[in-house]
């Protein structure tokens, strides 16, 4: 298995999905259903083929994570060769980018001189998609870049 087996909770907003890759396998409810009980290994591999297969498409579409914690807040832009990296850094303790108030105000005084701001740029060390998939499961989530491409803006 190259990444993680989906949750329950994956599995089930994906039991479409799910269904169609089992009829592509030649496997119907009914036999699934058997393998599930008969065969549990066999199934943990189909869960587990699967679970990559949903990965590795997940993966391949994603362009920006981000991971925000209290004092500090991660942005990454993932191109297909290189990963470029804004870290944002809270030097006030009495703020927390997790609170929302707090968090407003940073977006209203990006410049605020309790605020510092860094920007590397490296090439992937391993496959990109594994590289991304260390990042989700380290707490990042994949996002739509808004807050990437604000700060990048801003501080260029």
């Amino acid at each position: 298995m190259k990444y993680r087996q989906l949750t329950k909770e994956q599995f089930l907003e994906l039991h479409k999905e799910f269904a169609e890759f089992l009829a592509t396998q030649q496997i119907d409810v009914k036999e699934w259903e058997t393998i599930k009980t008969e065969k549990p290994k066999m199934a943990d591999d189909e869960l587990n083929i699967f679970s990559d297969i949903v990965w590795e498409d997940v993966l391949n579409k994603t362009e920006y994570i981000e991971h925000i914690s209290a004092n500090h807040i991660n942005l990454f832009k993932c191109n297909s060769k290189e990963i470029i990296r804004i870290y944002i850094r809270l030097n006030d303790v009495s703020k927390s980018f997790l609170n929302e108030e707090d968090f407003n105000w940073f977006m209203q005084n990006p410049l605020s001189d309790s605020i510092e701001y860094f920007k590397a740029v490296k090439k992937y060390q391993k496959e990109r998609n594994t590289e991304l998939f260390v990042l989700i499961e380290m707490g990042g989530q994949i996002t739509k870049g808004s807050l990437f491409i604000s700060t990048s803006q801003l501080i260029q």
